[in-house]
């Protein structure tokens, strides 16, 4: 077990500093801070952080950490901390390791003993999905899907039963197949496309999944599709559920409790299943 107080150790700390996905003023007080006080900021790209620094005129020394130098970087960066110095780590924007690289450094860091804290701020995948118009009680964040269309289908066919509402990020170059896929396996849902988030361009499109793809080529930004879950209920073969019934009771079940396994496992009602099963057993 791991039980760390974050505001009580005094160990050199690893920070996740979120940084703003568009509108610069939306760094946060805290996200500030932080970055002035620890010793060493590890970036996703040294030229995108260096001007977000100098628009609030921090300096600090930079480490390059990304997804394709992390066996040199990791280790130089577990080593700082067990000198005594704290770094944060900032990605191009938004929240460290939501799509971006970072987790086996938390992982590695965690493992060391060091602290890891992490910042409120800005995450893309939020705004897009309480602006959306969809539901927000249940949602799963699944971030970008293949860029090959047979792989794609085959994740979003994983998907396709999935009751909640489903958030994706997708190139701009890629959205119009992707949509044309995820019409095919989905079908027509409704969904928002977000794009150029905070920024001066910001959109909100809200529609069904063939509307957005009917304007889709004109579309440029980044962007965050959220999708609709799949509403319609399955046609349960109440003979099968039978079927399912007379398993458990050779189990050893009592009859009643194998109706309501059963009766649960497929989502119907009780009482019709526990009428139908005695109907069929007179």
């Amino acid at each position: 077990m791991n039980r760390q107080k974050s505001f009580e150790t005094q160990q050199a700390t690893l920070y996740l500093v979120p940084t703003p996905i568009g509108n610069l003023s939306e760094m946060t007080k805290r996200a500030l801070e932080t970055l002035e006080n620890v010793d060493i900021i590890a970036c996703e790209d040294t030229r995108n952080t260096s001007k977000l620094l100098m628009a609030y005129n921090i300096k600090k020394p930079l480490i390059s950490h990304h997804e394709h130098n992390q066996k040199e970087s990791i280790p130089r960066i577990l080593h700082e901390l067990n000198e005594g110095k704290s770094v944060a780590v900032v990605s191009d924007a938004g929240y460290p390791l939501v799509s971006d690289p970072g987790q086996k450094l938390v992982c590695d860091v965690i493992e060391q003993g060091n602290p890891v804290v992490s910042l409120s701020g800005c995450n893309a995948a939020m705004n897009a999905l309480v602006a959306s118009g969809l539901s927000t009680q249940h949602y799963l964040f699944y971030g970008f899907l293949d860029s090959k269309s047979s792989k794609r289908k085959k994740q979003l066919n994983e998907l396709k039963t999935f009751p909640y509402t489903i958030i994706f990020y997708e190139a701009p170059h890629r959205i119009s197949s992707c949509l044309e896929d995820i019409l095919e396996v989905f079908g027509n849902r409704n969904m928002c496309l977000a794009r150029e988030l905070t920024k001066l361009h910001e959109e909100f499109i809200r529609g069904t999944v063939e509307e957005v793809l009917s304007i889709c080529d004109s579309l440029k930004g980044e962007m965050v599709l959220v999708i609709e879950g799949n509403t319609l209920k399955e046609e349960v073969d109440m003979n099968d559920a039978i079927d399912k019934v007379n398993e458990y009771v050779q189990e050893g079940y009592k009859t009643k409790q194998a109706i309501q396994l059963v009766a649960k496992e497929l989502n119907i009602k009780k009482n019709e299943l526990y009428d139908l099963y005695h109907k069929q057993e007179s």
